[in-house]
């Protein structure tokens, strides 16, 4: 029995550590990406028209939040689906 716990106490430490990855990484893209292309549609795509860069810039990071709410559903999913399995009850014919 110690065993099952030790195991699924590395599991989720495992996947304690992908979440702060994850967390990481969207939150230096949120930071990123928005002034970057806020800037470079500034200069190469609307000629100086800095209303239009700004506009660009807040699509861009409403886009980095939808893919961070999508991932994690989808790890939620994943992590969600293990659980709801039912296990057989133990029997003379599954010893």
């Amino acid at each position: 029995m110690s065993e099952q716990v030790a195991v699924s106490k590395i599991n989720a430490d495992a996947a304690a550590g992908g979440v702060l990855f994850k967390l990481i990484i969207f939150s230096v893209s949120l930071g990123v990406i928005p002034i970057s292309s806020y800037f470079l549609s500034l200069k190469y795509l609307w000629n100086e028209n800095a209303t239009f860069a700004a506009i660009t810039a807040v699509v861009s990071a409403n886009v980095v939040l939808v893919a961070y709410i999508i991932s994690a559903i989808r790890e939620d999913r994943q992590t969600a689906a293990p659980k709801e399995q039912k296990e057989t009850p133990e029997t003379k014919k599954n010893k």
